[in-house]
Order: structure tokens, then C-alpha cells, then sequence
């Protein structure tokens, strides 16, 4: 069983998909904390629900960018973490923070990434009118959305599509994808070293991918 640490900024309903495929025992993890750059981010109290330690690092309370990720990486190294997770934290990580911690730093971004890196992207995917949509989970590297792929998970955009509903139905995916790349990195079937991510033993030269209906 591995340690995690999960960034959210809001609802943390990935963080929660993780969450309750541990306490399934259907992934081998234990989140030992939670932290949020939000005092209101709604995803604190569920956490905290389901008694999973949690902390508040507000940028507000630093006098710049550096200093709050000095803080940050303080606060997830206390809790000796194997791997560190994205899971909706809107914000932009500082290179020493991604550097520190490169190699056990996942997220997941709502597009087929290298497309539409950012937010708005299910707005932007109905305008571009693309027929194919998803997620992506990727190692966090210092370029924004930028690094290696691991695992996507498509669907298909339907006609009457609103940024709404397209986002819930890529959410669903979500919450399957992530656990699912996190139990790899757990059973120590994933590891990228020396520039190369390797699933259970062989270089990953294209993202598994997930195709779903949702």
C-alpha cells in the first residue's frame, strides 16, 4: 500500500473516486492528506467526513509564488507521500515544487491532451465542433499540461452537447481513468524514469486508451 497526498482547489470529486476505491480495498493506497489552496473548497469537508486529514495552504498568507510553493512542498513532504495527485488544483505548480517531487506527480487535465491545454475545455471542444472528447492523465512535468501521457479516456460528443453535460459525462470517465492509473503506479507497474514511462516493463510510447459511452 502506497501513501498519497491530493491536491484539490474545489469539490475534489476525483479525489473522492479515489477515495472510495480505497476504502473498496480496489486500490491498494491510503490518502494521507488532503490539501487545498482554498479554505472553501467543498471537497475539505467531504474529506474530512471520510477522516482523511486536512490542510489549508492559502496563498493570500505568502508574499509571492515562490514562498507559497516553498509552503506547499513543506506540507506534502510531512506526510512522507509515495505519490502526489493532482485532482482539480487550479494552480500553477513552481518549478522546484514539480522538480522535488518529479516522477510521483500525476494529474488529470478534461481534454485529449495535447489539445485544448487550460481551462474552458469543453466549451472550446463544442466550438471547435470535435466529435471526440475526453481526459487525460499525464505526469506532471514544468510545462503547463505538458507532460507525459499515461492513460485516455474518450467519448463521443453528442449533438445536443452543452458545456454542462459534456463536462459531467468526462467527470464519469475521470473517476475511472485516475484510480485506474493510480492502482498501476501503486502495484509498481508504472514508473517513468530516464525520460521514459514504462508500463509493466515496456516503454509507453502512446497513452492506453479508454473508449467509453457515457
Amino acid at each position: 500500500m502506497i501513501s498519497v497526498v491530493v491536491l484539490i482547489s474545489g469539490r475534489g470529486l476525483n479525489m473522492l473516486a479515489i477515495a472510495r476505491a480505497a476504502n473498496d480495498s480496489a486500490l491498494p493506497v491510503r490518502i494521507a492528506a488532503v490539501i487545498s489552496n482554498r479554505a472553501d473548497a467543498a471537497g475539505l469537508a467531504a474529506a474530512n467526513d471520510l477522516g482523511i486529514p486536512t490542510v489549508v495552504i492559502a496563498p493570500a498568507r505568502f508574499p509571492d509564488r515562490a514562498a507559497y510553493d516553498v509552503a506547499l512542498a513543506e506540507a506534502v513532504r510531512s506526510h512522507s507521500p509515495d505519490l502526489v495527485v493532482l485532482a482539480g488544483f487550479m494552480r500553477i505548480l513552481g518549478v522546484p515544487f514539480v522538480r522535488e517531487f518529479a516522477g510521483r506527480l500525476l494529474n488529470i487535465h478534461p481534454s485529449l491532451l495535447p489539445a485544448y491545454r487550460g481551462l474552458h475545455t469543453h466549451q472550446r471542444v463544442l466550438e471547435a465542433g470535435d466529435r471526440i472528447h475526453g481526459c487525460s492523465v499525464h505526469f506532471v512535468t514544468e510545462e503547463l499540461d505538458g507532460g507525459p501521457l499515461i492513460a485516455q479516456a474518450r467519448l463521443t460528443v453528442q449533438p445536443d452537447d452543452t458545456p454542462e453535460t459534456l463536462s459531467a459525462r468526462v467527470q464519469r470517465l475521470e473517476h475511472r481513468i485516475y484510480p485506474m492509473v493510480i492502482g498501476w503506479f501503486a502495484a509498481d507497474r508504472l514508473q517513468w524514469t530516464d525520460e521514459a514511462i514504462r508500463l509493466d516493463g515496456r516503454p509507453l510510447t502512446e497513452p492506453f486508451i479508454m473508449e467509453a459511452q457515457t
